[in-house]
């Protein structure tokens, strides 16, 4: 589970400044929105990710076994090229002798530019049907293939059976594929080849209608009649014979360069060419098929158009581009087909060689809106590998930091709780406790109430800080009720929480000071177990032991589990370590002295629980922490409450970190919380809070897109290892374990919160924001310690 940072007082917002707090809470709207805008920017480089790995949107479903009733004879009984000019279907076989290349499923990093080396050596053209997920994954391969001769065909953008899919399905399948040539390569094609499909003869009923529709939108269709098998991995033997054309035929011939291992196919490949060189065959493109096929015609026809003699190749090209594949597809829904190159025009200008005819060069919108995905798709590449090795290291971490609580709060409890341990003499001098106050009038009666019964000599300083309220008189009213003659009220102007414990501070009549908040209430030996401690006199500070008072709620549980599991079982750890970060500023005891020496509560931060007592680390006195000094306070009791406590914390915390961060240099005691106290502080109170909820996310995308069984399972094994922990703090602290059953919706729904609370004090400590404390609103609930279940 995440910790946060722990328990500390409220500080009290001066009201002359109302209208100033109303301008600084205008400010968060827009931090509160940035962050809500990073964690849907993550989510949606998470959710691309995965659709261009086909977890999200995938379909592995493949049709088989229809019927083909619907389907023209001299289709099914054609070649492997189906073009739609002019409406009506036409077949076109590849000429005798003749092999066009076709390759299936790339790009890949690994096998592609082994083939295309290959290739190059044989000068040998090739026609790559490649699936745009792994084109804008891998764009440089796509433009050394486009540069090197070869010929591009789409395989839609995920791989998926399109006679399952609708029509809307089908349209982003192909639109998004030219995107991603558009942004790869600055190309579009208009040959197509759908993903499962095998020889002519093979077309369907459901099929039939996806070929229609594309054809009508200027795709050739392009199908095998020599299939090598080489995704069997039948051995390069089997391989080369399975591809060879029977009785001299043309043939479009199939092999893959992704998809799987193809070591085989590699291998395979160039002694199959040298074979089938040897046997007089020629190699081209489809498009190179298609213009052999038709003869002279389309040259002829070209230049009888022009009027011209002696015509350039590039446009040869455009007429025979449109007889290959009629007018370039779309690349985006709505836009008119060929919009993307104008036919005719010389395919070199767009970097395509003549033997290219199905290429169109990307322009305008669609080359923009293509390098735009390409972008994207490298963010995500880079992001969430990254973040995934980040949460591995965070999930390390974390689980470690499990494992070091557990380990040094057993030594702690072990060591506390021994009957011969000792700080020395024991405690019996008179304390003072100081009870800053700002409109008190529920709880301060009941805070009054607790101290008459400590069996402690104490005075008590209550420092109304300009309260608006009766606070002042209830707390006088209180005193004389319970006989209390050691009570003085001092009243001051609202200057805020720092200013009223430096003020009880200065009035104290003893050497040490006892700091609680005004609603909070102490249990009879808290007091004088709290001051124990200083009986050595190396301490400085002693840290008491906060508890949720309102805990009967399922906000009031969460922070229940909170404080013991997160705040006490850290401080446990801390104190061994000599480093502790925080003293709550519900229960703490100082050295008035000590406090005086580092320059009292500073207004510096909006953590002055932290900032006195890091200070008090590097004045070279020891902090420890006193589990049997128990106090109960009330805990905000709905999530507007929470998350503005919570957000001052972590903004406070943050602030009284850098304004010590010079500790990370300095010597003695200053140095090792510098060194030691303040990096746990950073990755264990900021850092991993931040990628902790993040797990969460990764574990909910899993089960959906992934592994859901395997997924759950990671989750419920870490819940078990928080439980674990949770169980053993609850057992030190001798509390009811009944709570613990909201721990698993505290982990789906609280840590979320606190994860949008984190990111929003980290913005605004970026963007130099200031913020002010609200007072929380109280209800007087917690009443005296007996009274709390």
């Amino acid at each position: 589970m995440a910790t946060t940072t722990p328990s500390r007082g409220r500080r009290r917002a001066p009201s002359r400044m109302t209208r100033a707090a109303g301008k600084a809470a205008a400010l968060q709207k827009p931090r509160v929105i940035l962050a809500l805008l990073l964690l849907l920017a993550l989510t949606s480089v998470m959710l691309l990710h995965g659709y261009l790995r086909a977890e999200v949107g995938g379909d592995e479903r493949v049709r088989s076994n229809a019927s083909s009733s619907k389907v023209p004879d001299k289709v099914l009984d054609g070649g492997p090229i189906l073009s739609f000019r002019g409406g009506e279907a036409q077949s076109q076989s590849v000429p005798e002798k003749t092999i066009a290349l076709t390759f299936d499923d790339g790009p890949n990093p690994t096998w592609t530019p082994q083939i295309l080396k290959i290739l190059e050596a044989n000068d040998v053209p090739g026609t790559f049907f490649v699936v745009g997920s792994m084109v804008s994954r891998y764009p440089s391969i796509v433009k050394d293939l486009v540069n090197q001769g070869n010929e591009i065909g789409i395989h839609t953008f995920t791989h998926v059976d399109l006679s399952y899919q609708s029509d809307d399905r089908i349209a982003r399948e192909t639109d998004q594929t030219q995107l991603a040539l558009a942004g790869a390569a600055g190309i579009t094609t208009t040959l197509f080849r759908a993903p499962y499909s095998s020889e002519a003869d093979a077309i369907d009923n459901y099929s039939w209608p996806v070929y229609k529709k594309l054809g009508e939108e200027g795709y050739t269709g392009v199908f095998v009649d020599t299939d090598s098998d080489d995704w069997k991995r039948p051995g390069v033997s089997n391989i080369i014979k399975w591809a060879t054309p029977s009785k001299n035929k043309g043939a479009s011939v199939l092999f893959h360069d992704a998809g799987g291992e193809r070591s085989q196919t590699v291998e395979a490949l160039g002694t199959y060419i040298k074979k089938m060189k040897a046997k007089g065959y020629t190699f081209t493109t489809i498009s190179g098929a298609i213009r052999q096929g038709n003869g002279q015609d389309a040259q002829s026809g070209q230049n009888a158009q022009d009027g011209q003699s002696g015509q350039q190749p590039g446009t040869e090209q455009g007429e025979q581009s449109e007889q290959a594949g009629g007018q370039a597809p779309s690349a985006q829904q709505g836009q008119q087909p060929g919009q993307n190159g104008q036919l005719g025009q010389s395919g070199e200008a767009g970097g395509v060689n003549s033997l290219q005819a199905a290429h169109r060069t990307a322009t305008g919108t669609t080359l923009y809106e293509g390098k735009a995905l390409v972008a994207a798709v490298t963010v995500a590449e880079w992001t969430v590998p990254g973040l995934a090795t980040g949460l591995a290291v965070v999930g390390v971490a974390v689980m470690g930091r499990f494992g070091m609580m557990l380990i040094l709060a057993r030594r702690h409890y072990r060591q506390r709780n021994k009957r011969r341990f000792s700080w020395g003499p024991t405690v019996t001098q008179p304390v003072s406790v100081i009870v800053p106050a700002y409109n008190e009038k529920e709880c301060i009666a009941n805070t009054l109430e607790s101290l008459a019964k400590s069996t402690h000599p104490i005075e008590i300083i209550v420092v109304d800080d300009g309260s608006t309220d009766d606070t002042s008189q209830i707390a006088r009213d209180a005193a004389r009720s319970f006989g209390m003659t050691n009570v003085r009220v001092i009243r001051q102007e609202n200057a805020g929480k720092p200013a009223a414990l430096n003020n009880g501070v200065r009035s104290a009549s003893y050497d040490i000071v006892v700091m609680m908040d005004g609603d909070t209430v102490f249990e009879p030996d808290a007091v004088h177990q709290l001051v124990q401690p200083f009986a050595d006199p190396e301490v400085g500070a002693v840290a008491g032991n906060a508890k949720v008072g309102n805990r009967n709620t399922v906000i009031g549980a969460w922070q229940h589990i909170e404080y013991v599991m997160g705040f006490n079982l850290d401080r446990r750890m801390y104190d061994l370590l000599r480093c502790m970060p925080t003293i709550p500023g519900a229960i703490g005891a100082f050295r008035r002295d000590a406090v005086l020496e580092v320059g009292g509560m500073s207004e510096d931060t909006l953590a002055e629980d932290t900032d006195i007592t890091i200070a008090m680390h590097r004045g070279g006195w020891r902090v420890v922490y006193q589990e049997h000094a128990r106090a109960w306070t009330e805990a905000p009791a709905s999530l507007k409450q929470l998350w503005s406590q919570r957000y001052r914390w972590s903004y406070g915390t943050m602030q009284a970190l850098w304004k010590h961060r010079k500790s990370l240099t300095d010597k003695g005691p200053s140095g090792r919380f510098g060194r030691v106290g303040m990096p746990l502080v950073v990755i264990f109170q900021i850092v991993t809070p931040v990628f902790a909820p993040l797990i969460d996310v990764f574990t909910a995308y899993s089960m959906i897109f992934i592994d859901f069984q395997a997924a759950l399972l990671a989750w419920l094994a870490v819940l078990g290892i928080q439980l674990v922990c949770a169980a053993y703090a609850f057992r030190l602290d001798r509390e009811k374990y009944r709570y613990l059953l909201m721990m698993p919706l505290q982990q789906l729904a609280y840590r979320q919160m606190m994860y949008l609370v984190l990111i929003h004090s980290c913005i605004t400590a970026l963007t130099g924001g200031r913020l002010r404390w609200q007072k929380l609103k109280r209800t007087g609930e917690v009443g005296t310690p007996a009274g709390v279940s």
